[in-house]
């Protein structure tokens, strides 16, 4: 009979499990007290021998002997192993239990669908019924040793009267080299055929619901037959053994207690009895009994299932559900709440305290918010809010907006003009001292703004930026200059030097850049200047300016604005400055991905 425990601790106390350790049906110490005590024999007599038989030498290796195994006993992953392998097994015999065939469902479905006061119908239906309960005592039969026993032949079969002798003999005439558990689940659905046939089953869908109803519980029989024919691979159940014995063996010679007098790390103490290590194998022995207690319940240990139990249940419950009960109805009348719209069954004085408890509502129901929180706000206001946000924090707003942007396609050099392009931008809100200039492109601006769109791909969000090379020889200073050194190196006062330079000449000459147009499409013959086109590359004779912009240049009839650009030495350069040849200039728009070249 299964051990149960469940009504002893059902209130969480101090020590509550404490009285389950006297038990001892089903405990650890019935299934393990054995191996316990050849374990602690065969301890004893090792460290017996060592202590009085074995000269001084002897005694030397063995100390060697015992140390190496000591140390080297870590290595086997016994935990690892043996805890998944135990939950494998647990949960493999909690599906075991779910797979064992029920009748609840089917009786009930049987005795509401198939009618009839008359013996044919009780016959139907009792007949049926027993073809389902000869199902799963078959399938019982084969995997479980304790029902085994119990029927050890079909004669004992037909002597319960769960067979009648002719139908024996109609399932022994039926050859087939497999279980034959299903053949009543075959009866079944043909005598539910005829009960549609005569009309005692009223319609096809009560028929098809009898049916499917039938299905599942061949299904769990058949479940249960594949459960014992395919079990936990050998090879696991052989690695997890393998590890426990092999490491409980080593255990024997490196926990011994050695000589304190040799001064072994570790072995200051002398004791005869190993406690821990008793313990320890305890804990591991045990739990390897506790997979192999649970990895086939239909055996005949404390806590196996209880099949023989639940034949008897099954059969004598479903036989019931279909006979006797079958319209047997009590007389309706109404009931005490008849006209109660609140109707709430009384207490006893035992659980009186629930009525003291208050209905839960949700976990927010008693949550507190202060009054100047409740009162809802326009959204005019929040719009604003949000603006002067973004307003205060620009730098926020264009970080976020570089964190977001894709990674460019084209390496390094993409990666820095965007970075010079974001700074461009930031600088486009800045005032210029030329004057002039900045008012056209202020009325350019607000020309596009107010009467037309960007071109697609050129918008203010996707950070376009255009290139251009010239060879002109400039004397002005370019936006945003990385200089990297090759071979010679400045001193430390002529670099501050140069970067204030700079700095106030990038700050008096840097101009806001012209709006963006329409842009056309880029073709690849060579490109000469045009009045009227969306890119301007302006070429010079003898040095190069590479102008990065985070809009394109698209103003009709204007030069762009050049920079002065500072002295450099023999090899120094600027990652945005390009070197002039007497060769024809490649120019790239970069966010559109284009190339092209021009002469």
């Amino acid at each position: 009979m299964t051990v149960t425990y469940t009504a002893r601790v059902a209130n969480a106390r101090f020590c509550g499990f404490s009285k389950l350790l006297l038990a001892w049906k089903g405990s650890i110490y019935k299934v393990l007290y054995k191996e316990f005590l050849a374990f602690f024999a065969m301890y004893s007599a090792i460290s017996l021998t060592y202590r009085f038989f074995l000269h001084d030498g002897q005694k030397r290796y063995f100390e060697k002997l015992a140390i190496y195994c000591n140390h080297y006993a870590s290595l086997i992953p016994m935990s690892f192993v043996l805890g998944f392998y135990v939950t494998l097994v647990v949960n493999r015999w909690w599906s075991q239990y779910t797979s064992i065939p029920l009748p609840d469902q089917l009786m009930c479905v049987l005795s509401g669908g198939l009618q009839g006061n008359d013996e044919r119908g009780r016959l139907l239906r009792r007949t049926m019924m027993r073809y389902a309960s000869l199902s799963a005592l078959l399938i019982l039969r084969s995997v479980s040793t304790a029902v085994f026993k119990r029927f050890p032949t079909m004669d004992h079969v037909v002597e319960a009267g769960f067979m009648t002798r002719e139908e024996r003999k109609k399932f022994e005439g039926l050859h087939s080299p497999y279980n034959k558990y299903w053949i009543p689940c075959v009866w079944f659905t043909n005598l539910a055929a005829v009960a549609r046939c005569e009309g005692r089953i009223k319609d096809d869908h009560t028929l098809k619901l009898l049916l499917e109803e039938v299905n599942a519980f061949r299904g769990k029989c058949s479940m249960l037959f594949h459960y014992d024919m395919i079990s936990v691979p050998l090879v696991y159940t052989q690695v997890v053994t393998l590890a426990v014995y092999s490491f409980f063996l080593v255990c024997l010679i490196g926990r011994q207690f050695l000589d304190p007098s040799q001064g072994y790390p570790g072995h200051d103490l002398d004791l005869y009895v190993p406690i821990f290590t008793l313990l320890q194998f305890f804990f591991y022995a045990g739990w390897l009994k506790v997979a192999e207690q649970l990895i086939n319940p239909f055996g005949e240990d404390d806590d196996d299932f209880e099949t023989n139990w639940l034949i008897d249940r099954n059969f004598q419950v479903s036989m019931m559900a279909v006979d006797e009960m079958y319209g047997d109805l009590p007389m309706m009348e109404r009931d005490r709440y008849w006209n109660d719209s609140n109707p709430r069954p009384p207490y006893t004085a035992a659980t009186l305290f629930v009525l003291r408890k208050p209905s839960f509502q949700g976990s927010t129901f008693d949550m507190a918010i202060p009054k100047e929180e409740m009162h809802f706000q326009p959204l005019e206001d929040i719009a604003e809010n949000l603006e002067e946000s973004r307003s205060r924090h620009p730098n926020m707003a264009l970080f976020n907006r570089l964190l977001n942007a894709a990674p460019s396609p084209t390496g390094l050099m993409g990666g820095a003009l965007r970075r010079t392009s974001a700074q461009l931008q930031r600088l486009h809100h800045t005032p210029s001292i030329d004057q002039c200039s900045s008012d056209e492109e202020d009325n350019d601006s607000g020309k596009i703004g107010k009467g037309g769109s960007l071109p697609s791909g050129l918008g203010q969000d996707t950070q376009s930026t255009m290139c251009s090379f010239r060879e002109e020889k400039s004397t002005r200073t370019p936006l945003l200059e990385i200089q990297f050194g090759l071979e010679q190196e400045r001193s430390d006062e002529h670099k501050d030097a140069e970067e204030q330079s700079q700095n106030e000449e990038a700050q008096s000459l840097v101009s806001l850049l012209p709006p963006p147009q329409p842009a056309r499409t880029a073709s690849t013959n060579p490109i000469t200047p045009r009045p009227h086109s969306a890119f301007l590359f302006h070429t010079g004779d003898q040095s190069s300016l590479e102008h990065c912009s985070s809009q394109p240049i698209i103003t009709q009839g204007r030069t762009a604005p050049t920079f002065p650009k500072p002295p450099f030495g023999k090899n120094r350069m600027t990652f945005l400055t390009v070197p002039s040849y007497d060769k024809p200039q490649r120019f790239r728009s970069v966010s559109m991905g284009s190339e092209f070249t021009g002469t």
